[in-house]
């Protein structure tokens, strides 16, 4: 389990590939290969299964959820072009809140819910 705060480690598509090509050219056992790389075998066995099924491009990262203001908010200073980003962001969440039948006030806070 993760502890607060805890950054895990993030590989390229190129580090994934170099680590599963000698499981790919069957030189080694994925447990013990695992245990010499010091990565648990499941990461590799869906690294392994990735890559059969999309290649190199099976192995790049996905882009993670977030909060998308949390990069502007914390910040004292903008330039125009993300103050006008930030302010897309917030229209567009507002929108989808909107689609969901929530009402808004005029501060952007949410009122109700809307049957």
């Amino acid at each position: 389990m993760a502890s607060k705060g805890q950054k895990f480690k993030e590989w390229t598509s190129e580090e994934k590939y170099k680590m599963i090509e000698p499981l790919l050219k069957m030189e080694k056992g994925i447990c013990a290969y695992a245990k010499e790389i010091g990565i648990n075998s499941g990461l590799l066995y869906a690294w392994l299964k990735k890559y059969r099924q999309n290649g190199i491009e099976g192995l790049v990262n996905k882009k993670k959820p977030g909060n998308p203001l949390a990069k502007y908010s914390s910040r004292k200073t903008l330039t125009k072009e993300e103050q006008l980003e930030y302010e897309n962001i917030k229209l567009k969440i507002e929108n989808e809140l909107l689609k969901k039948g929530y009402l808004m006030k005029g501060d952007g806070t949410i009122v109700k819910f809307m049957k």
